[in-house]
């Protein structure tokens, strides 16, 4: 597998979705009723095929990503054949990105105790396994509103050097 298994509570949401995967692989109800009786490993190898296609999708979609502690935030902007990633950390060991105090009152109020940066990277393989190992490692889908102020307090960081 090139993801992992959907486990029972993240499947029940998606219930309609894997009767439609189901119907679209030509297995009705009564055969997948016969399944899970019967026949698990074929269950199983169908519920490992429907987990494949949702996580596919899923990072084919993201486009940002976040992880956060009390000393840090990095986010990363994920673009077709390469990750931007910017970060912050703190020397201020009262900082915590986990309070979510806005990152603008720690930038103006707190001048030379953090450190900002901005990198890129090519993928080291295909970009959606790239993704999802980073979701596996704490990383989180992220709608690019933090990425985008750490951008630009980069930037503003960069013109006062």
């Amino acid at each position: 597998m090139n993801y992992r298994k959907l486990t029972k509570e993240e499947l029940i949401p998606l219930e309609k979705e894997f009767i439609e995967f189901l119907v679209v692989n030509g297995i009705t109800a009564p055969d997948w009723e016969e399944f899970k009786n019967t026949n698990t490993e074929k269950a199983e190898q169908m519920i490992e095929l429907f987990s494949e296609v949702i996580f596919e999708g899923i990072f084919r979609k993201a486009k940002f990503l976040m992880i956060k502690s009390s000393g840090f935030i990095y986010t990363y902007q994920c673009l077709v054949d390469k990750m931007i990633w910017v970060g912050i950390e703190s020397q201020n060991p009262q900082w915590n990105f986990l309070e979510n105090h806005p990152v603008e009152d720690h930038l103006k109020n707190d001048e030379g105790q953090f450190s900002i940066f901005m990198t890129e990277k090519p993928y080291q393989g295909k970009r959606e396994h790239e993704l999802f190992q980073m979701t596996e490692k704490g990383c989180e889908i992220a709608d690019g509103e933090m990425f985008k102020k750490l951008s630009l307090a980069y930037i503003e960081n960069k013109k006062n050097d």
